[in-house]
């Protein structure tokens, strides 16, 4: 069965409260990883870790992070499954 948007919709923001979560525990502010992966400004981060407009993480952006952050890409995913 495919996903449906909702539940689409709510991974992102599952990933992205990991991603915020790993990034405080590492002590990394969302401007120095925002740089880090290339970006001028925090708002790819800001924006992708609440879900905000939308906005999310996409593969080559939790690569960049895993490899930053130094933590296997897998803790992103976290608390994410599908109820069968």
């Amino acid at each position: 069965m495919p996903l449906e948007p909702e539940e689409i919709k709510e991974i992102y923001k599952q990933i992205g409260a990991n991603v915020a979560k790993i990034r405080k525990q590492k002590h990394y502010s969302q401007l120095k990883l925002s740089l880090d992966i290339g970006h001028n400004s925090v708002s790819l981060v800001s924006f992708a870790e609440i879900g905000l407009k939308g906005a999310h993480f996409n593969i080559e952006h939790l690569l960049q992070i895993a490899k930053v952050l130094e933590v296997d890409i897998c803790e992103f995913f976290d608390r994410i499954s599908f109820d069968k």
